[in-house]
């Protein structure tokens, strides 16, 4: 992990696409919420509810769109949705990069890396 990131690998039994892992998973109750199968420019991404604009927990996939793999990411990440990385670029562009700072530290920051680990320890526990 460097300057706030972290993303953590999980490996499940099955091959998933995002859209398959998300309807194995939309109705566990996850220590962050309940996660929501997002746009993200050509992908879906698997997010759940944002801590701040800079600070969500959010799982991706490794391959590309529609295919299935046993491989996710589980990570920390800026809000997201196509609405909202236009809404950030702008942000940190307009302000000098100055509303983009919590995604390096902070109380959020460090609330959304362990979000990561609650994450990955609750898709282990599910045996996908």
């Amino acid at each position: 992990m460097a300057f706030g990131i972290k993303q953590v690998k999980v490996t499940t039994s099955k091959n998933y696409s995002m859209e398959s892992l998300y309807e194995a998973i939309k109705d566990h109750e996850f220590t962050p919420g309940k996660p929501e199968l997002v746009s993200q420019g050509f992908a879906k991404i698997i997010a759940f509810p944002a801590i701040d604009k800079n600070n969500q927990c959010q799982i991706t996939q490794g391959w590309f769109k529609g295919a299935e793999g046993n491989k996710f990411t589980v990570m920390r990440n800026e809000e997201a949705g196509v609405g909202n990385m236009v809404k950030n670029a702008f942000l940190d562009d307009l302000t000098g990069g100055i509303t983009g700072l919590g995604k390096l530290g902070g109380k959020n920051n460090q609330l959304a890396q362990q979000q990561v680990d609650e994450v990955v320890a609750e898709l282990n526990k599910m045996g996908l």
